[in-house]
């Protein structure tokens, strides 16, 4: 099979600080986070703001840490508030969150080695977050249209159909995904062993038959065209015989949807949201789809229980004495030249 050629990474360049500068600290903090068994991911984010931070600081001459006061903390957040991008847009919220967090985290720890007598940080209030459905939840005959979209006659279809319904049977995370080794996968039991998910948390959580027998398929016929040795063992692999980045894995399940010309636009995070709206939806207690998902806070799964709206309407009409419109009660709707009736129902309509 051709291969694509590769792209060269760009090599991570570091930046070397005056010792007891912010700079340093923030570089021995990540460092000592690495020892704790941190994420790469949690590290390397901490790396980046902490480093931002200490631009900032060195910008207006403050080079210590104990040169960091409440109000100068106060001045940064009031500056990631007022910042805007190249295309002139704020950074949310969110990403204010996640940019004051490291911030606060780090001084909490000068604090307790002793670097400093006190944290400045201590009382910061961080940006409220708002609890955003999930969005572009799929229907099961959405699913199936993706999947129908997909070719299983070459072995690139036999690879995207399996990702597509490992995905949706599971609920697991993109990285997750893209970590699963083959000996993961238990065919016997039926489940999948999710090695240092989230938080670095290992689980193992069930996937249905169907999913299974491509998974076996894949496996066994498809698999060896693509692997080059030494075989590193990971199960989805992209074609140049190599695990996908998280980034790639993104853009080619978000190509495979597009191909399936749904209205709805998503990759990988909306198979997991389609996974649990949909086994919600089915009766599952939420204690059990928080286990599924590997969340580690109930109330992060009680997000679930707001979109299944299809469930609450049902039960909205079965309940309610005003629910349902009898013959007798439908109002008439009087539509004025050339307008449009509603597209509910023509019935008891009069025109002037």
């Amino acid at each position: 099979m051709a291969k694509l050629p590769r792209k060269k990474k760009k090599p991570a360049q570091s930046v070397h600080y005056p010792p007891g500068s912010i700079g340093a600290y923030s570089q021995e903090y990540c460092d000592w986070l690495e020892t704790r068994n941190y994420s790469d991911q949690t590290v390397r984010n901490r790396r980046h703001y902490l480093g931002s931070f200490a631009a900032w600081c060195i910008e207006r001459g403050l080079e210590e840490p104990s040169e960091v006061t409440k109000p100068v903390i106060e001045r940064y957040q009031k500056w990631l508030f007022n910042y805007r991008k190249k295309g002139g847009e704020p950074l949310t919220f969110r990403s204010q969150h996640s940019q004051l967090l490291p911030i606060r985290a780090f001084f909490k720890w000068l604090a307790r080695q002793n670097y400093m007598l006190h944290n400045p940080a201590s009382e910061i209030d961080l940006p409220r977050l708002d609890k955003p459905l999930p969005r572009n939840t799929l229907s099961a005959d959405e699913v199936e249209t993706v999947l129908a979209a997909i070719d299983p006659r070459e072995p690139t279809g036999i690879r995207d159909r399996t990702i597509i319904e490992t995905l949706y049977s599971t609920g697991i995370r993109r990285k997750e995904l893209i970590n699963l080794q083959m000996y993961d996968i238990d065919f016997e039991r039926g489940t999948v062993f999710i090695r240092e998910g989230k938080g670095g948390k290992d689980r193992v959580v069930p996937i249905g038959e169907r999913a299974i027998a491509w998974v076996r398929k894949y496996m066994y016929e498809v698999r060896p065209q693509y692997v080059t040795m030494p075989d590193s063992g990971v199960l989805f692999l992209n074609d140049h015989g190599e695990q996908y980045s998280a980034d790639r894995m993104t853009v080619h399940v978000r190509e495979l949807v597009d191909k399936a010309e749904m209205v709805k636009k998503g990759s990988c995070h909306m198979f997991r949201h389609t996974c649990a709206t949909l086994m919600l939806e089915g009766g599952a207690d939420i204690r059990f789809i928080q286990q599924q998902l590997g969340h580690a806070d109930l109330k992060t799964t009680e997000t679930y229980t707001r979109v299944t709206i299809s469930k609450l309407k049902a039960i909205h009409t079965a309940t309610h004495p005003g629910a349902k419109l009898e013959p007798h009660d439908r109002p008439d709707i009087r539509i004025e030249a050339g307008e449009k009736a509603p597209p509910e129902s023509t019935a008891g309509l009069t025109k002037n």
